[in-house]
């Protein structure tokens, strides 16, 4: 997976506590115009999840708290099975998605990504979790490569509408919920763009490869950044190219041997010697996520 979550505080963890039943009047987030799907006015979003009794309340505090990602995932079963029309089974199955994403066990943050969605299938963090390891497998070689990318492309393109739509806007700080926002936008225009990219559509991958970089500017990930590089490359915008590879590199100064170290170099080097003599030589090959 091309990254686990940063978002450190899920927005999940707030909820209407146990007798409430109305949610407050929402107001949508500044800033959010333009990005994402069109709109004339910012979506309201859903109300945050309501628990109806104290022992729920309890049972879900304990579940999303677990640290170890085995026992976090048997506590969501656990609750999910004693609590069966509970309105946060989504957010307890997240958290332990969340702990297998920061052990990069893609598997198994998968397997709960769609436990998610058989719930909630608009949920915009499964979708992407789904999305992102669709496009990985697709491999030149898979017999699915194809099916792989369109299932990708298609929960990448649902998020973008559904973190307007599924997301609550009442309870958090504003700035949390537009940086939760946008990163959920970056993954999705990446697993767009690299849909792109694996199908030798070069315009439309680099469209969007930038747009995942624009959407979370202040957190660049090098794999986005060295795959702009590639679409720009084999469009023969090699200045361009060139710009991206070398703030790939630059990302990977701490860590120059590592693969997407290696690979930035590589790109960095062609396209220089290409700027120099004219001699094109191969585009790099990708690093592995």
């Amino acid at each position: 997976m091309k990254r686990i979550a940063i978002i450190l505080v899920v927005l999940g963890i707030c909820v209407w506590s146990w007798g409430q039943d109305k949610p407050a009047a929402q107001n949508p987030p500044a800033g959010q115009a333009g990005q994402g799907a069109s709109q004339t006015a910012a979506p309201q979003g859903k109300r945050p999840p309501k628990i109806n009794s104290q022992e729920e309340y309890a049972a879900y505090q304990a579940a999303v708290k677990v640290a170890d990602a085995a026992e976090c995932e048997k506590a969501a079963n656990d609750f999910a099975a004693k609590y069966p029309a509970s309105e946060v089974r989504t957010i307890v199955y997240k958290a332990a998605m969340l702990r297998y994403q920061q052990t990069n066990n893609e598997a198994k943050a998968v397997e709960i990504a769609k436990k998610v969605l058989a719930i909630d299938p608009d949920d915009p963090e499964a979708l992407v979790a789904v999305a992102l390891a669709d496009v990985d497998l697709a491999k030149d070689d898979s017999l699915d490569k194809d099916e792989r990318l369109t299932a990708a492309k298609k929960g990448a393109e649902r998020s973008l509408v559904t973190v307007e739509t599924d997301v609550p806007t009442t309870g958090y700080p504003e700035e949390q919920l537009k940086n939760y926002k946008n990163f959920i936008r970056s993954q999705a225009y990446f697993v767009i763009g690299m849909a792109a990219y694996k199908t030798s559509q070069w315009p439309e991958a680099e469209a969007n490869l930038r747009k995942s970089i624009d959407a979370l500017p202040q957190s660049p990930d090098v794999v986005t950044i060295y795959h702009l590089a590639l679409s720009l490359d084999f469009q023969n915008k090699i200045p361009e190219a060139l710009k991206a590879a070398q703030q790939a590199v630059e990302l990977t100064k701490d860590t120059p041997d590592s693969p997407a170290g290696k690979a930035a170099r590589q790109e960095q080097d062609r396209l220089m010697k290409y700027s120099t003599t004219g001699t094109s030589g191969q585009a790099g090959t990708p690093p592995k996520n």
